[in-house]
Formats: C-alpha cells, sequence, structure tokens
C-alpha cells in the first residue's frame, strides 16, 4: 500500500521520466544496509569484489522509497540524517564526496516518536523526514475508497486478460465495502484479479467464500472482553490464595485449600461477567 502511494507521488512529480528506486529498510541486514542505500568501494570489506553503486546513486535525479525507516541502525540514521541536509554521501570504504538529486520518501508503521524516547530513532532525523507527512488509514477505514480502486484493479487485470468487463454486480460491491479487509489493499488487489481471471461475463463479481476465511480471531468484542476480565480476575484470585497461604501450594494450609478457593473464585468471576 505504501509502496503505490510512493509511486503515485512519483509519477505525478516532474521527476516522473527518472528513477523510482524502492528500499525496504527491515528486509536487509543490519550489516549491509549502509552499502545498499550508498554503495561500497572494491575491498571495502570481506566479498566486496568490486565497486557496487548504492541506491542513492540509482536514483539519481529520481525518487528513492525508504520502507520502514524505522528500522535503519544508528549509524546508518546518521549517514542518511547527513544526504537529507548536505545532499552528499560517501560509499562504503571510500573517502570521495558524491553528489545527489533525490526526493525521499520515507513510510513506517512503528510510532516514530515512542522510538525516540526509547532512544532507538534519532529526533533530527525525525524532523528531517517530517516535512509533509501523509497518514494511510486501512482499507477498513476508508470504504468510500473501494469502488474507485475495485474500478482500477478491473480495468488493470482485464486488459492484461484480454476481456471485456463493462459493470460491477451492486451485491459484490456493497460486499466488498462491507468486508474488513484484513489484508488490506493487496488482499483487494488479488481478489480482483482472481475474480477477473474467472468472470466469464461482462458483468464482474465476486465469489462471496473467497472473503470468509479471515486469518484472525473471530471471537466477538464481548467475549474477548469477557476473556480478559476472566483472565484479571483470575490473576488477583491466585495472588490472594498465595498470600493466605504464605506462599504455600502443597501440604498442610497450602494445597487443596488453595485450590478450592481459586476454583470457586473463578466460577463466581465468571457469574458476576
Amino acid at each position: 500500500m505504501r509502496d503505490i502511494f510512493a509511486r503515485a507521488i512519483h509519477r505525478r512529480s516532474n521527476r516522473a521520466s527518472r528513477a523510482f528506486v524502492s528500499v525496504n529498510c527491515a528486509a536487509v541486514p543490519r550489516d549491509l544496509i549502509a552499502s545498499e542505500l550508498f554503495g561500497h568501494e572494491k575491498g571495502a570489506f570481506t566479498g566486496a569484489t568490486q565497486q557496487r553503486l548504492g541506491r542513492f546513486e540509482l536514483a539519481s535525479g529520481g525518487t528513492i522509497f525508504l520502507d520502514e525507516v524505522g528500522e535503519l541502525p544508528w549509524e546508518t540514521q546518521i549517514a542518511l540524517l547527513r544526504v537529507l541536509q548536505e545532499h552528499e554521501f560517501e560509499r562504503v570504504g571510500g573517502s570521495r564526496r558524491i553528489q545527489t538529486d533525490v526526493r525521499v520518501i520515507a513510510a513506517t508503521n512503528r510510532d516514530l516518536q515512542a522510538a525516540i524516547r526509547a532512544g532507538s530513532f534519532r529526533s533530527d532525523l525525525f524532523y528531517r523526514l517530517n516535512v509533509f507527512p501523509i497518514e494511510i488509514p486501512p482499507l477498513r477505514g476508508r470504504q468510500e475508497d473501494i469502488p474507485l480502486l475495485v474500478e482500477y484493479f478491473i480495468d488493470r487485470y482485464a486488459r492484461k486478460a484480454g476481456k471485456n468487463i463493462r459493470s460491477v454486480d451492486k451485491r459484490t460491491l456493497q460486499l466488498l465495502q462491507s468486508y474488513p479487509w484484513p489484508g488490506d489493499i493487496r488482499e483487494l488487489q488479488n481478489v480482483i484479479e482472481r475474480s477477473v481471471i474467472v468472470c466469464e461475463t461482462a458483468n464482474f463479481s465476486v465469489d462471496e467464500s473467497w472473503l470468509s476465511q479471515q486469518p484472525r480471531d473471530r471471537r466477538s468484542e464481548g467475549e474477548l472482553c469477557l476473556s480478559e476480565k476472566v483472565a484479571s480476575r483470575e490473576k488477583e484470585i491466585i495472588e490472594a490464595a498465595l498470600r493466605e497461604s504464605q506462599g504455600r501450594v502443597f501440604g498442610p494450609s497450602g494445597g487443596q485449600t488453595g485450590d478450592r478457593t481459586l476454583d470457586a473464585g473463578i466460577e463466581d468471576s465468571v457469574a458476576q461477567d
């Protein structure tokens, strides 16, 4: 989802004719992320048999998208801050300063303010990146966007499959707007593509059973709340029983007496709730 937004920003900018380079900072090993972003010189480390251009050089004149920027190690944050401030960097193992002209788009699902307080993310880097923040709510919170996305994906995959789909079944659209989309926009995209593949008419529809297998706990909020109350009450009863028996869980003044108190207390808490 974030990658789609970043690409959309790039395509609608005056840098659209230049490169768009995407980096998932969480997917690159910590000891290789600097080389991935800034490149390295031959012999910079074991295995560096030749010079390698980094993503910032490859994105020159265009856009670099740093997904999960909150996962960058501290030393790489310092190097990135220098790029943003001075518009220059050095390859790993090199000493030559390389000028760069690139738009930086960064994204994260972490709370960076909390990371700053915890000392894992630099505050000066945060304020450098936080020029024009865009909050992207999950798809379930943007039901009004679903018809437009459905239309876009149908057109995209119908052209790819050589099919002529001219309308969307009304019930299908209502179904797609009421579904919570635990897999967010990628799930919607996959459902639309699968449906286009099997669609044999000009009217698009989706098999409702494809949306029923949700990889999440399907208990109601009330049941979850009750479960949490029981667990909390159980903890209180166990602590009280241990205090009464002075920590003895077996033998005289412990064991069975404590067990009976515990069982009765749990039953009482369920009945009250």
